[in-house]
């Protein structure tokens, strides 16, 4: 009689098992693809599987890149959002833009004459900075990832500067990017 209980719970605990780890990415991508920084050596899935059950855990967006089969070892985590991050903001873009087409607001007219400051204060309370990633772990075990960055008006408030202006951080470093990962995906 115990017997066939016992049995029973092993099958429904491996059936689990198996398919929590179906899941789970398990063909690593032939190598590094452009775009994509290197952010670990001698990485392995286990700390793949880290990083995505984090951000799963932490509310993230974890899914399959588009053209990717699933067992992939490459995944998209997307809805992490830095607010306050002002300070990051690459000018450059920006007055490229506002020599093609100036937009007359205060905070432009600032930057334009050489003050960032307005802008970046501007950001910091009326901007969130959505940091996606795309993470990876090669063939040659090295774990990589696509940051993509971009600041979004947040959702409880107008967007006050015009929609076609290019508000993107400045190009970040390898360690300040695995760190941004790692906070996205809860482990920092």
């Amino acid at each position: 009689m115990f017997g066939n209980r016992i049995k029973t719970v092993e099958l429904w605990h491996n059936a689990s098992v198996t398919s929590s780890a179906a899941e789970r990415p398990t063909r690593p991508i032939a190598g590094k693809p452009a775009g994509y920084l290197g952010l670990a050596t001698y990485s392995s899935l286990g700390r793949l599987w880290q990083l995505l059950a984090g951000a799963a855990r932490a509310g993230r967006q974890v899914s399959v890149v588009r053209g990717d089969s699933p067992d992939s070892a490459r995944r998209r985590v997307a809805g992490y959002e830095l607010p306050g991050a002002g300070l990051l903001l690459d000018p450059a873009p920006l007055l490229r833009d506002l020599e093609d087409g100036f937009a007359p607001h205060p905070a432009l007219v600032a930057l334009l004459a050489g003050d960032v400051g307005p802008l970046r204060e501007l950001l910091n309370t009326d901007y969130v900075l959505r940091l996606d990633f795309v993470v990876a772990l090669t063939s040659g075990r090295e774990l990589v990832a696509r940051p993509e960055f971009g600041y979004q008006p947040r959702p409880d408030r107008p967007a006050p500067l015009p929609s076609g202006l290019t508000l993107r951080p400045r190009r970040l470093s390898r360690d300040e990017v695995h760190l941004l990962l790692q906070r996205a995906c809860g482990l920092a």
